[in-house]
């Protein structure tokens, strides 16, 4: 392996990135460990780096193990039970492989030198491509904005859920709510560095536990209740259907695994960041083994090819709110709502990173006038637009799917083994080489089939829109 020297003088985007003791370079987005971000407001601000290895673990659980969850009963429909239970296997697996992998280049280029705190420089400068820049920057946005409107489309469903349950004869529709959703992540958003989160993604980890267990506890007391409903796990007919369905359900659950944001999340931890970040991905998975089995076994076991993209509705879609019992539906509800504010919050820091990199000024204090109103209106603005799109587009499982394909298998399934073979070079006849290039070749595919089985579903769905449809 070459060493860190010439690593440095061959990866290097910027002349001024060799001398390691001036201020941060803003365009070049690499940090040498020896400086403060002096001259970049997006770093210094939402970025700041005084986390330890919990908080990321924190941050991690959040952005992987939220409501999506729940969409798992529904992916397993379109798969049935073996290839389903591999599926999630294999996600999670390589997922977390190519995490480790990501937070080793991390290291690698820290020990350099060089600290990377955004996901398109750091895989710009170790690919050594403009392009690339430009890619990840245009994936990591549109991941970013298609979860935000996501979340606030599930959370108008979680209020509209309750406010069934207490008045069933209401008038209310879903965009009332969504409406509603919005001015709290108005407000919320105004928390100003992703540090700030690690007490609310905390509460976040606590809360996914819970809504997770009620859910399995709900879908036990359904499946043993007198109106258990009829379990049926037979797939669709036509082989075409059956295709179509597996593809889209694995797009599904590369979304439900999907992250994006790793370097980011990273960038919270104090310095020296090595090694820290494992550790966060290994609390994060335990959380995820948990939480992801107990979900996909009792949902799928209970409903069958009658689960639904959230599967609490299921309980009152199928024989009404008397399935369960209403405290328990709500309570569940209730776990879920909270938890997809933090969601929201934590896949907005790298818009806000984009946006506040050129609207703030990184001499002026935080709270400073100069900064805190370019801060209340950018953030209040772009919450607004989550919010119309996610009224305009109620179609949850559909929009995962198509971030899941698009996005998240670029990002989390071939881009973490590229840089690794990149950065360390390992021997084109090693088992790492070759199996790296086979996990990138194999979601290549994957994440073209299930683009275009994602697309598709949408569109057929789309026949049925109606603008602030309910």
């Amino acid at each position: 392996m070459e060493s860190f020297e010439d690593y440095n003088i061959r990866t290097s985007p910027h002349p001024l990135l060799m001398a390691r003791v001036m201020a941060v370079n803003p365009e070049s987005g690499v940090v040498p460990v020896e400086t403060t971000c002096a001259e970049d407001a997006g770093a210094a601000f939402v970025l700041e780096s005084k986390g330890e290895w919990y908080h990321a673990g924190y941050h991690l659980t959040t952005a992987i193990v939220g409501p999506t969850v729940l969409a798992l009963p529904f992916a397993f429909r379109g798969m049935g039970w073996i290839l389903g239970f591999f599926s999630l296997f294999v996600m999670g697996a390589v997922t977390f492989y190519a995490y480790y992998l990501m937070s080793l280049v991390l290291d690698f280029c820290e020990k350099s030198g060089r600290r990377h705190i955004r996901f398109r420089e750091l895989a710009s400068d170790v690919l050594g491509s403009g392009w690339i820049f430009y890619f990840v920057v245009s994936i990591q946005t549109a991941i970013n904005i298609a979860v935000s409107v996501g979340c606030i489309l599930l959370a108008g469903s979680c209020l509209q859920i309750i406010y069934t349950l207490i008045t069933p004869t209401g008038t209310m529709k879903l965009y009332q709510f969504i409406a509603i959703v919005t001015v709290v992540m108005m407000l919320l958003s105004q928390l100003p560095t992703f540090h700030s989160l690690r007490h609310i993604n905390l509460g976040s980890l606590i809360l996914c536990l819970g809504f997770s267990f009620l859910t399995t506890a709900a879908c036990i007391y359904a499946g043993t209740s007198e109106n258990a409903p009829p379990r049926d796990y037979s797939l669709a007919k036509s082989s075409s259907s059956k295709l179509f369905n597996a593809f889209t359900s694995i797009s599904i659950i590369a979304a439900i695994f999907g992250n994006g944001i790793l370097p980011e999340i990273q960038a919270t931890l104090a310095p020296p960041a090595t090694g820290k970040m494992v550790k966060g991905l290994v609390l994060c998975y335990l959380v995820i083994i948990v939480t992801f089995c107990s979900v996909s076994i009792s949902g799928y076991l209970v409903f069958g090819n009658q689960s639904t993209p959230n599967i609490l509705t299921s309980f009152l879609t199928i024989q009404g709110p008397e399935l369960v019992p209403k405290w328990l539906v709500g309570l569940t509800v209730g776990l879920v709502l909270v938890q997809l504010f933090a969601i929201t919050l934590v896949y907005s820091q790298v818009t806000y990173e984009i946006m506040e990199k050129k609207s703030a000024d990184v001499k002026q204090g935080l709270f400073s006038k100069r900064n805190l109103i370019p801060r209340i209106i950018l953030r209040s603005v772009y919450m607004i637009l989550c919010g119309f799109f996610a009224a305009m587009l109620p179609f949850f499982a559909d929009i995962s799917a198509v971030v899941g394909a698009i996005g998240f298998i670029p990002l989390d399934f071939i881009l973490p083994m590229l840089l690794y073979n990149m950065t360390f070079k390992p021997s084109r006849s090693s088992f790492v080489y070759r199996f790296n290039n086979i996990i990138m070749i194999v979601f290549t595919c994957v994440g073209l089939l299930g683009a275009f089985s994602s697309i598709r579903q949408l569109v057929l769905d789309a026949k049925t829109f109606k603008f602030l449809a309910d």
